[in-house]
């Protein structure tokens, strides 16, 4: 589920030892369980809040944030289970059913995913105290509440042939502007959430780097040495691109920089310290020619029963397998992606720019021929991307103009899918019968 417009099918894996926790079905109250929320004709349990609870307390922790009192974290808990069962209770009267057959297959992925077969996997649910019954129902709650999420957000997403037109202004103007550019990098990388220390440390690593460049060494050298991304076997060059193909940060970085000259200062960014050389101008690239990507990747999405951080770490072992040559990236596409890709490798054909979500563009425009990204976040989940080719190809009005619609549709999709939440949520039956004040 990477392209704009890609079929909305649910793969899931899951940790099965949480899933009893966190099952999005309509629990059975136990001895000493109450009903903390009605939600239409489904119910939260109060057992419920308090493992969400934990979750959130547990995920902010890891991030180093500053955690709220428990009644606030009770609160945001009770919400977003709340808002949970309002999209599913709507994805049960208005999704297309899911078939025994589909959903059978969706249980074998699970027993797959986690290595077990399915005799292993009914013992595991037997221990964890889940019930068979109650897991198979929610898959297919996941299931249809991702389709009709998607068809119902999709459809509400509006472009008009005037907006499309300002698109193509504002990016022809930028290409004009900009050219092409080769740029290398020195990238020292810092951990999400590290501590102060840790960016320090990070930093004096850069600045080192910094004054090995400016006091007279090679960049590609320093590259080899000290970078922590794909390219840096080839001294750290990025690739020739056209300026809006690459981060703006990176842009505005260099923009007053010649051929061969180095950015003077370290750049900061999410993924840690940037040092950046120029390697090579171009004139401006033009509207009617693109650059088209052929890439694949493996997605993991995370759950309740698999954290962000979980399904990142599986993937950075993953890259340091296929960088070994201890495995090969088709064949851990095939085993574990969980998106229609994973059949032909994780091969998702080629693309031009507005093709994918924008944080999966970015990353993948970053890396040269036959890099590997690291864990890369975006809506559809954790994602571990590899270039395979690049070219350019002449480019018809129309494409054009569905490459415009497609990026404009990007932009508008997170604003519409929480309203289109919040008019179920405002519809909805809702009685919270827990004091949380």
């Amino acid at each position: 589920m990477i392209h704009r417009l890609a079929p909305t099918f649910l793969a899931v894996t899951l940790a099965l030892a949480a899933f009893g926790a966190s099952a999005q079905t309509a629990p059975t109250l136990q001895p000493g369980d109450y009903i903390a929320a009605v939600v239409n004709q489904d119910v939260v349990a109060a057992s419920e809040v308090v493992a969400r609870t934990e979750r959130l307390r547990q995920e902010a922790r890891q991030k180093g944030e500053v955690m709220p009192e428990t009644a606030g974290l009770r609160k945001q808990a009770l919400e977003a289970l709340i808002e949970d069962r309002v999209l599913i209770t709507h994805a049960r009267e208005t999704g297309n059913k899911i078939d025994e057959a589909e959903l059978d297959r969706v249980v074998a992925n699970v027993a797959a995913q986690n290595k077990l077969t399915m005799p292993q996997l009914l013992q595991r649910l037997k221990q964890d105290g889940t019930d068979y019954k109650s897991f198979r129902e929610n898959l297919r709650d996941q299931m249809m509440t991702e389709r009709v999420r998607e068809r119902e957000v999709q459809g509400r997403i509006k472009v008009s042939d005037a907006e499309i037109d300002a698109w193509l202004d504002k990016k022809r103007q930028a290409l004009e502007q900009g050219g092409q550019v080769n740029l290398a990098q020195v990238l020292v990388t810092v951990p999400d959430g590290a501590a102060e220390a840790v960016v320090a440390e990070r930093r004096a690593v850069a600045e080192a780097a910094l004054a090995r460049v400016q006091g007279g060494e090679d960049f590609a050298k320093v590259a080899r040495e000290i970078s922590e991304d794909g390219n840096k076997a080839r001294g750290g060059e990025i690739g020739l691109r056209p300026v809006d193909r690459l981060p703006d940060i990176f842009v505005g970085a260099v923009k007053d920089l010649k051929t061969g000259q180095v950015a003077p200062a370290l750049l900061r960014s999410g993924a840690g310290f940037h040092l950046l050389k120029v390697v090579e101008r171009q004139g401006a690239a033009s509207m009617t020619q693109s650059l088209q990507t052929r890439a694949r990747h493996i997605l993991l999405r995370p759950s309740a029963q698999l954290t962000a951080e979980v399904a990142a770490r599986r993937l950075a072992e993953m890259k340091r397998q296929i960088e070994a040559g201890q495995a090969k990236f088709e064949d851990l596409a095939k085993a574990n992606s969980e998106d229609g890709s994973a059949e032909g490798g994780g091969d998702l054909g080629w693309m031009g720019a507005g093709g994918f979500v924008p944080e999966f563009e970015e990353a993948m425009n970053a890396l040269a021929l036959n890099g590997i990204s690291g864990p890369v976040m975006s809506r559809f989940g954790v994602h571990l991307i590899q270039v395979l080719e690049r070219r350019t190809v002449e480019v018809d009005p129309k494409v054009l103009r569905d490459q415009a619609r497609g990026a404009l549709r990007e932009q508008k999709y997170d604003e519409v899918y929480q309203d289109w939440v919040k008019e179920l949520r405002a519809k909805a039956f809702v009685e919270v019968r827990e004091w949380l004040d």
